[in-house]
């Protein structure tokens, strides 16, 4: 993994929204955005994908919420369990990790950002999926991970 960082901006974003929950939300919220995608007639690998905790795990529970997000360039309309959003951008320190994103990962960006002149941003954490034909072989796949960050 490299620990280099990269401080980009976000544009506001139109995305179509899956939602998972359970003891592994990821795959639930991706086979449900998939679904979508397919009747849609679009391509993953020709769109960026997001996703983040939602909500995120709480002590002594094995459940928890896993968010995923497909970036639209055009007008889509939701389906099923798919909602159409609109989110806000903002600012980012971004890292890449090879592999799913674990908590120590996200704490070496952390870290990061404590030694740095950035102050915590309030908008949304983000998990970027670069490699979605990846999906089924994890210790191939590669994120960039994106704490939000304020000056």
């Amino acid at each position: 993994m490299s620990t280099e960082v990269r401080i980009v901006r976000l544009d506001a974003m139109r995305v179509a929204a899956a939602l998972g929950f359970g003891p592994s939300p990821e795959p639930l919220a991706w086979e449900a955005l998939t679904a979508w995608a397919e009747g849609e007639g679009l391509r993953l690998s020709e769109h960026r994908l997001f996703g983040f905790n939602n909500p995120s795990p709480a002590p002594g529970s094995p459940n928890y919420g896993y968010e995923q997000w497909l970036v639209l360039r055009g007008q889509a309309l939701p389906a099923g369990s798919v909602q159409i959003k609109d989110v806000p951008g903002g600012l980012y320190a971004v890292m890449r990790c090879q592999g799913i994103p674990n908590p120590e990962i996200w704490m070496q960006l952390v870290r990061w950002r404590e030694a740095s002149p950035y102050r915590f941003g309030t908008h949304q954490w983000l998990e970027e999926c670069l490699t979605p034909d990846l999906l089924g072989e994890p210790e191939q796949t590669q994120f960039d991970l994106y704490l939000p960050i304020a000056e």
